[in-house]
């Protein structure tokens, strides 16, 4: 039997079992593609797509504070991709924080209680003024 394939385009939600049917390196070879055809991001290309398919990931999952905060920016007027990267943003300051601690590993149930806090304030406005974005 043949695997699925995916082209992914960041403005259209992939259908979550699809998604999710999909090896991980297969999710990430998409989001790459999108981002090098579409000559996107300006940064790292790698940081960038692993970040988008953490979002994406989380979305298909029904990870709430993520659903909640994706449906919060599209009604802020955000497009969908720019809702994945004001997420993604979020996920990103999270991930440094526990990649840069230098004590003991951080609590994963005090890290996704932060990220979900983060997400809940997580505004179209806070997000434009943080990253600068359009």
């Amino acid at each position: 039997m043949a695997k699925p394939h995916l082209t992914y385009n960041p403005q259209s939600a992939p259908n979550a079992s699809t998604w999710l049917a999909l090896p991980e390196a297969q999710r990430i070879k998409a989001v790459a593609a999108f981002h090098q055809l579409s000559h996107e991001p300006r940064g790292n290309l790698r940081a960038h797509t692993a970040l988008h398919v953490v979002v994406e990931n989380q979305l298909a999952e029904g990870f709430d504070p993520t659903v909640r905060a994706m449906q919060r920016l599209r009604g802020e007027g955000l497009s969908r991709h720019e809702a994945v990267h004001a997420v993604a943003a979020v996920l990103a300051e999270h991930l440094y924080a526990a990649m840069s601690c230098d004590g003991p590993a951080p609590d994963p149930v005090a890290l996704q209680e932060a990220l979900a806090r983060d997400l809940d304030v997580l505004s179209a406005a806070s997000w434009r003024a943080k990253y600068g974005e359009a």
